[in-house]
């Protein structure tokens, strides 16, 4: 390995190390008293060396967001190859990963979707490019596939994502904030539900 791919590695590695610690403080402490200052301290690293990286919090949650979001979205592409002719099961699939995420990660879940918004309203999502941007119109273009396949309702997509969305979020929602979900019946509360809201839409 020449110099330049260990100095690669060396910064990659040491990026991880900041993100990794960053998510913990994030999420132990919040957002609001998170600080660089402590973050330094965490990773024994001087604030100068991690501006180095990142420009603050903000950036820090942006980041792992849009980590989280880049796996989410190669997830889709995964189940899509599960179920090709198949796009009604596709969608579910797709919201019983997400409900299932927040289920085994309610702190990661906290923070990526109850922290502060880092990609503004609906309409600044879709105009820069992100990985959440990409995950919203694949999940736009999941439901599209149902429209076109004869299998959904022939409706606004965008109202449908979001009914799909709202519905998944306020399952976890109330597991993490209000504990009316026992966790061992999360699981088929979920598939439950995903079953029930595809349900509604069919033609």
């Amino acid at each position: 390995m020449g110099i330049k791919e260990k100095r690669a590695r060396y910064k990659e590695e040491f990026r991880r190390e900041i993100l990794d610690a960053a998510r913990e403080l994030f999420i132990t402490e919040g957002y609001e008293k998170f600080s660089m200052r402590r973050l330094a301290e965490k990773i024994d690293y001087s604030p100068t060396t991690i501006y180095l990286y990142f420009r603050g919090r903000d950036d820090l949650l942006f980041a792992i967001c849009e980590e989280f979001f880049g796996n989410f979205s190669a997830q889709l592409d995964r189940i899509r190859t599960v179920f090709p002719q198949d796009p009604v099961e596709t969608l579910r699939h797709a919201l019983l990963h997400l409900m299932n995420f927040g289920l085994e990660n309610p702190n990661q879940y906290k923070l990526i979707f109850f922290t502060k918004s880092v990609y503004g309203t609906r309409e600044e999502l879709v105009k820069k490019e992100s990985m959440a941007r990409n995950t919203y119109f694949a999940l736009k273009e999941m439901v599209q596939d149902c429209i076109d396949a004869g299998e959904l309702k022939d409706m606004d997509v965008e109202v449908m994502v979001d009914t799909l969305a709202i519905a998944s979020h306020g399952l976890i929602a109330k597991t993490i904030y209000g504990a009316t979900v026992p966790k061992d019946r999360s699981g088929t509360v979920a598939l439950t539900l995903a079953d029930v809201l595809l349900q509604g839409y069919r033609k």
